[in-house]
């Protein structure tokens, strides 16, 4: 649904950030006013900013205590210069007034925290604030050579005196804070800097069954018996390990015998000997469910109601799967080397389980494998070598790669299958002009799978070809995450910010909140299933009394752009053509007709012929009333009107005489023309001068 004030954009989406930024500012200044609220709209701003360009999400309308925190102790302090003799509004104000202006217009995200919430955790970082902007280790370099021209006396305005002042800086000239320069330069180089943060991919939303449901599968799994088996073993008095802390044989033989490890024992004279008990003891320690302490193995004592919770216990299971890099995948002795994948293990292991997360159609092992390959050649130099070693190289990493995947089936993170591959892994045309999806192929899809509009080069399209035969010669093994790894894979997710919706957790929304999320983030197919899960838990059971609350909604929303794309998600997102008669029978509403006849239209549900006179006014003035608001602004919108020229001086004088319910709008709308039409024609008698002056310097 793009072109509509969303409250999250795509990364490289900076026009339609400006012009969304520019017309919340807008509005948030002229509310601020109205409310008697202190706000800054250069600080509003970075705080859109932030939002935007820094964090994994983007989403404008949810901050939680992280997000609060990183603007003001961090995203500020690095990013906004305060010269001398300049005094900045007072931040945590405005972003105070910032959060109450978003939960006013009904643009909060409904999955954030309340907003006392927000306001407290403003109050919290407010107290470091002053400290952290005062702070020059957390600057940002430009910031901290501006300030530091600035500060001896350079005007940073003048660009010769600042180039003279940077030449100076090169010959080591200039008195500067060597250390917090240091600790930019830190910084920088291992790249914690906010600026660095990578947008995510976008996640397709996932249904999972209640934790009652998940809790039975979590104890149905081997490895969680195991796991529990093994710390009442150990108990709280503990076992004796051996100097090496190993257990000592005999305890291995009986455990080996207790927990079904499955190793063979015969003969073998170290418990080093025993994989799978080596294996699973690491992992008990890696959950901190054991730990070696004076030559003896205790059960933790603090993880006593994890052990007793088989989902906890599960989750603590799966997390301990990125410790275990050595336990898994590391040279057995000084004769072995590692692979590549456990250079890059816990980035790695990361990167396949997102990749499987959410996808609708399991992952042939062939795609999944070569998409890691490509992680390979990225980030490792493979220009030596001949094409047989590189060839042993991938083969190492990938055995190294499927006892990872082991591993993640044992615990029931994973569930493989065989079978042919879902059709959406091999119509992939890798042509010179690059890939051409195939039409019915979801655009959030095609970037899970790594295939939207990436150019393949020679090499890699002969690995493409060489794929599809694999994939085409008969069944592939098929992987996907189960319902416990998708539950486990989307908690990690949300840990780092990002976002991985989930049906059913919109039920208890607000109206608005429900609507703008769908319209901003869902498809039409999985909109219906979270808005028909909504209308049930609404209303008191009356269906009506739910799309009544969902019609007021739009209604009360201010931004008239955003008001018809919830409207269409109604159109669209309501079963058996339900939409369609409810926006016809609101087509006699007097507020929402301007709205409603848009959207029949744009979904070609009413012809221009079936329109009064009347009603094409109303679309005429709803359409430049949402100009404006696309435009961003008053600022955008008078530039957008000045080169529309006589053609939107006709629509408006048309629109000002239409019954549209938005008066104000209009107002604003006609003032915009003026203001136009006066600078167009200041532009052009300029334009007449300046030529008027050429013609005379030609005639002389």
């Amino acid at each position: 649904m793009g072109g509509f004030m969303r409250m999250r954009l795509d990364a490289g989406a900076e026009d339609e950030f400006e012009a969304a930024c520019g017309l919340l500012v807008d509005r948030l200044v002229r509310w601020a006013e109205e409310q008697g609220l202190p706000v800054d709209g250069f600080l509003a701003e970075a705080a859109l900013e932030y939002r935007h360009r820094a964090t994994a999400d983007g989403r404008l309308g949810l901050w939680e205590p992280r997000h609060v925190d990183e603007l003001l102790l961090h995203w500020l302090p690095q990013k906004v210069t305060e010269l001398p003799g300049e005094e900045l509004g007072d931040a945590p104000s405005t972003l105070r007034t910032l959060l109450r202006y978003l939960h006013a217009t009904q643009l909060a995200d409904p999955r954030g925290p309340a907003l006392e919430d927000s306001l407290a955790a403003v109050d919290t970082a407010a107290e470091q604030y002053g400290a952290a902007m005062a702070d020059r280790s957390r600057w940002g370099l430009a910031k901290f050579w501006m300030t530091t021209a600035a500060e001896q006396g350079v005007d940073v305005l003048d660009e010769t005196a600042l180039q003279r002042f940077a030449e100076r800086a090169q010959r080591e000239e200039v008195a500067y804070d060597e250390d917090a320069l240091d600790a930019i330069m830190e910084r920088r180089l291992t790249g914690r800097l906010l600026s660095d943060t990578a947008r995510s991919e976008p996640q397709l939303p996932v249904a999972l069954p209640p934790d009652g449901e998940l809790r039975r599968q979590a104890e149905a799994s081997a490895i969680v018996a195991q796991l529990r088996g093994l710390a009442e073993w150990a108990g709280r008095d503990g076992r004796t390990v051996t100097a090496a802390g190993r257990l000592r044989m005999a305890d291995a033989r009986e455990l080996v015998d207790t927990l079904g490890t499955g190793d063979n024992t015969e003969g073998v004279r170290s418990a080093a000997d025993l994989p799978r008990l080596g294996l699973l003891v690491e992992w008990a320690k890696k959950a901190r469910l054991v730990r070696v302490a004076k030559g003896r193995l205790y059960a933790v004592a603090k993880a006593r109601p994890v052990l007793a919770d088989p989902l906890q216990l599960w989750l603590r299971a799966f997390d301990a799967c990125f410790e275990l890099r050595q336990a898994l995948i590391g040279a057995r002795s000084g004769w072995h080397v590692e692979s590549m994948l456990f250079d890059v293990y816990e980035d790695m292991l990361e990167d396949v389980l997102n990749t499987l997360y959410s996808l609708p159609y399991p992952m042939p092992w062939p795609r999944l494998r070569d998409s890691v390959h490509l992680g390979y050649r990225a980030g490792f130099q493979l220009d030596g070598g001949s094409d047989f070693q590189h060839r042993m190289w991938f083969e190492h990493a990938d055995r190294d790669l499927r006892t990872v995947l082991d591993a993640l089936v044992d615990l029931g993170a994973i569930e493989r299958d065989l079978g042919m591959a879902d059709p959406v892994f091999l119509d992939v045309d890798l042509s010179d002009s690059g890939p051409e999806l195939p039409a019915d192929m979801p655009p959030e899809l095609a970037e899970l799978l790594g295939v939207a509009g990436t150019a393949a080069d020679p090499a890699a399209q002969e690995r493409a070809r060489a794929q599809r035969e694999e994939l085409t010669a008969g069944p592939a093994e098929l992987l996907r995450l189960t319902e416990l790894g998708t539950r486990a894979v989307r908690q990690r997710l949300l840990a780092v910010g990002r976002d991985a919706p989930l049906i059913g957790e919109l039920a208890r929304a607000p109206a608005a909140g429900l609507l703008g999320v769908l319209a901003d983030d869902y498809d039409p197919d999985v909109a219906r299933t979270e808005l028909v899960g909504w209308i049930a838990t609404h209303g008191d059971g009356e269906r009506d009394a739910a799309l009544r609350q969902l019609v007021e909604a739009v209604r009360s929303m201010p931004f008239r752009v955003r008001a018809q794309a919830m409207l269409t998600v109604l159109l669209t997102s309501l079963p058996d053509g339900e939409g369609e008669r409810l926006l016809r029978g609101l087509r006699g509403d007097a507020q929402l007709a301007p709205l409603v006849l848009s959207a029949l239209a744009h979904q070609e549900l009413l012809s221009p012929e079936d329109m009064t006179d009347a009603e094409h006014l109303l679309v005429l003035a709803e359409s430049l009333l949402q100009l404006v608001e696309l435009a961003g602004g008053r600022d955008g919108a008078e530039e957008a009107l000045r080169a529309q020229g006589f053609e939107a001086r006709d629509a408006i004088a048309a629109a000002l005489d239409s019954a549209h319910p938005d008066r104000a709008g209009l107002e604003e709308l006609r003032r915009l023309a003026a203001r136009a039409r006066v600078a167009s024609g200041r532009r052009a008698r300029n334009a007449r001068r300046t030529a008027g002056k050429k013609r005379r310097k030609r005639r002389r």
